[in-house]
């Protein structure tokens, strides 16, 4: 299977995943049929290694996937932009990590909770973990989870940021992801009680950040060289610029039929309305095309072994921050001209898009003012230390 394949198997998958989107947020959850569906697709095997069954993918056709499912539906790209991207991070641990979730099942996946919300305590060969992570999307159907947690001195003093591996079998999930948007998206909570994580399933932000990771010696492929803060927030923003074009294309659809009683026409003949649509298919453009310029600018580096320029780093992280920025503006507009049935509760794209993008908005990746404050800093020469960047 190339690359292209998946691409191709994942759109033809579009009809039936738009299909269940009503379900999904019925369910709280990404319905099973989908993630086996995408699972059969080899959506999931783009970005794992190679030496485990995995593609190694372009990162372009990643995103380019996660696009067209979150057009389809958008609880659903969002979830699988998450776990999607999680085999990346699993191909930056120890070696040793790596056997331990693709060994046996190279089809494991994997889910996350990165804000350090549990309790870590350094013990012999490792450390224990216990407290409550917040907001894993797509935990339902992975056997894994990374989970931040901040190492403390005697004093309280935080002094490292590790994120740790840990089983299924060491954690439970809590059912509580019941919010206006992404409702199908699933991100219950996290929870441990007393759990050991061996030293070698813990890894530092530092090494993630500077590209020095234990998985980078044993894997090639230039898809693991490229920064951590770009491949995952590039994940999320994709799967919202996703969700704002398949509301967009819904509406062209609809207004190519829909009479505007105060007005008595078509919608598609107000020259507000055209407008509107105009300037919001502007905004998922350009949101869309800037992603795509730096995650190719990134590779190419990437592939050609130079270092990461921090320009184009932060720059990533501007354009990221602003892509969901875009992603809302372009669905406010569609709102704006979309008259009153959107407003009514029931299976309405529109409305089920807006609610998504609101709700995404909150992610803090997509924190748009301090990620625009990180790349105005590093333009301006001062000193940046941030992981996200």
């Amino acid at each position: 299977m190339r690359d292209h394949d998946v691409l191709t198997a994942v759109r033809a998958l579009a009809p039936a995943l738009r299909e269940r989107a009503a379900e999904a947020e019925r369910l709280r959850r990404v319905p099973d049929a989908s993630v086996g569906e995408l699972e059969a697709a080899g959506f999931f095997r783009l970005l794992r290694p190679r030496a485990y069954g995995g593609l190694a993918a372009d990162p372009a056709v990643f995103y380019a996937a996660v696009h067209e499912i979150a057009k389809a539906c958008g609880s659903t790209g969002w979830a699988a932009s998450v776990l999607g991207v999680h085999p990346w991070y699993v191909a930056q641990f120890d070696p040793r990590v790596q056997e331990e979730v693709w060994g046996a099942d190279a089809s494991t996946r994997i889910c996350s909770s990165h804000a350090p919300t549990g309790k870590v305590t350094p013990v012999d060969g490792g450390f224990r973990l216990s407290g409550r992570w917040h907001f894993s999307a797509g935990c339902d159907h992975a056997r894994w989870a990374l989970l931040g947690g901040l190492v403390t001195d005697g004093e309280g003093r935080p002094v490292d940021m590790l994120t740790f591996l840990v089983p299924s079998t060491d954690y439970r999930v809590d059912d509580v992801w019941d919010t206006v948007g992404l409702r199908g998206s699933g991100s219950n909570d996290i929870l441990v009680g007393d759990a050991f994580v061996p030293a070698h399933r813990a890894l530092g932000y530092g090494p993630v950040t500077t590209l020095r990771c234990p998985g980078q010696e044993v894997h090639p492929e230039p898809l693991y060289r490229l920064p951590y803060a770009a491949v995952f927030t590039t994940a999320i923003s994709t799967a919202m610029v996703g969700i704002a074009e398949g509301a967009h294309e819904d509406q062209v659809t609809a207004a190519r039929e829909r009479l505007r009683a105060a007005h008595d026409r078509r919608a598609a003949e107000d020259p507000f309305a055209q407008v509107r649509l105009a300037r919001s298919a502007g905004e998922i453009d350009a949101a869309r095309l800037q992603l795509a310029r730096n995650m190719t600018e990134l590779y190419e580096v990437a592939r050609g072994g130079a270092e990461i320029p921090r320009e184009l780093r932060a720059r990533t992280r501007r354009d990221q921050a602003l892509a969901t920025e875009r992603a809302i503006t372009a669905v406010d507009l569609l709102m704006e001209n979309a008259g009153r049935g959107p407003l009514r509760v029931g299976d309405d794209v529109l409305q089920r898009a807006w609610r998504d993008l609101h709700t995404g908005r909150g992610q803090a990746a997509n924190d748009v003012e301090r990620a625009l404050v990180l790349y105005a800093q590093d333009a301006l020469g001062m000193d940046v230390q941030d992981p996200m960047l």
